[in-house]
């Protein structure tokens, strides 16, 4: 008889509130037999884990993984792939898990990387994205303004390098988003401010 083997489910948890978290998520927490996420090396703490914590059963273990801040590719490919095999060995022991993320479990997420390396290392195994909602559909739902409408066009895109993304393109759509600002706001609302045509 063959063994069982578990499937790795990379699960959103959406902008922050609790309330947010898809009914799929929250029926893959009630089956799963443990419940990972990310934390830095600098702390012990995971705000998806944080934001997840009132669907996921007290019996459950959850187990935080830790992932360095840090440009040093060769460090941050050692983390990846220490717990990529910290994962595969649940799955490969027969269990299930879910691993939590911020947002979206594919929009520049988290989860995105590990199930690359969880897929290298076991490609034999079941990986599941379980998509989540946005920050960006959250904020624009709190702010009651449509993002895309008709035929509009919307970009997703990174501020972790400013605004030169948008400046660098010949043709500007109607909505930009910026995701990863952390501190290059200012320049990304320079950029809007010179194509003119935003207001934010």
């Amino acid at each position: 008889m063959k063994n069982k083997i578990g499937t790795l489910y990379g699960i959103g948890v959406g902008p922050g509130d609790p309330d947010l978290i898809t009914l799929k998520a929250v029926k893959v927490l009630g089956q799963v037999e443990i419940v990972f996420a990310a934390a830095s090396t600098k702390n012990h703490h995971s705000l998806a884990m944080d934001i997840a914590r009132p669907h996921i059963p007290e019996a459950t273990p959850v187990e935080l993984l830790q992932f360095p801040m840090t440009r040093d590719q060769s460090e941050t490919r050692r983390a990846w792939t220490a717990n990529a095999r910290r994962i595969v060995d649940e799955l490969e022991a027969g269990r299930d898990a879910a691993f939590l993320t911020l947002g979206d479990s594919l929009t520049y997420s988290t989860f995105g990387y590990l199930m690359t390396f969880v897929k290298a290392r076991a490609p034999h195994l079941g990986v599941v994205p379980v998509p989540g909602i946005t920050s960006y559909q959250a904020a624009a739902c709190r702010l009651g303004t449509p993002l895309v409408e008709g035929e509009g066009t919307m970009m997703v895109t990174s501020g972790a390098t400013g605004g030169d993304r948008l400046r660098a393109l010949s043709r500007k759509p109607e909505t930009v988003v910026f995701l990863k600002a952390y501190r290059n706001l200012p320049d990304i609302c320079a950029a809007l401010a010179e194509c003119g045509d935003y207001s934010y």
